[in-house]
């Protein structure tokens, strides 16, 4: 009798949006673990971590999608984290970029919700990918 193996698979690409400077910038950073830009008109899953304050980091899931004419992104997370929130308690944030046509970068706008300011996408640092085992 044959059997399967065990396949493990790691998102190789992370999508990073910082907020009001960023994690170690005053602000807050989302991090998607192997998130895509979707195509146009499209939404594709967000999930991955926040990291907030200077040692708090939520676990975020949500959606994010990409409007018809690919001039805006949006981002629509939740986050939860026992210790800074409480038990059974999430925070939600909304983040909107934008660009000028389909081929250039996305600039920030805005954010809104628990984490709000401005919006950026950054590229994602070896420190906002650690992810350590035990945190705030």
């Amino acid at each position: 009798m044959r059997c399967c193996a065990v396949v493990q698979s790691f998102a190789s690409e992370h999508y990073c949006i910082a907020v009001s400077g960023g994690f170690g910038g005053g602000g807050t950073t989302f991090i998607g673990s192997g998130f895509a830009v979707p195509g146009e008109g499209k939404c594709t899953p967000w999930a991955g971590w926040t990291k907030a304050y200077s040692t708090v980091i939520l676990t975020t899931t949500g959606t994010g999608c990409l409007s018809s004419d690919g001039k805006a992104l949006t981002v629509s997370v939740s986050s939860a984290d026992p210790d800074l929130l409480g038990a059974g308690a999430a925070v939600s944030d909304y983040i909107e970029l934008t660009r000028e046509n389909s081929k250039e970068p996305f600039k920030g706008v805005d954010s809104g919700g628990q984490f709000s300011g401005s919006a950026e996408p950054v590229t994602c640092s070896s420190e906002l990918l650690s992810l350590p085992s035990t945190h705030d």
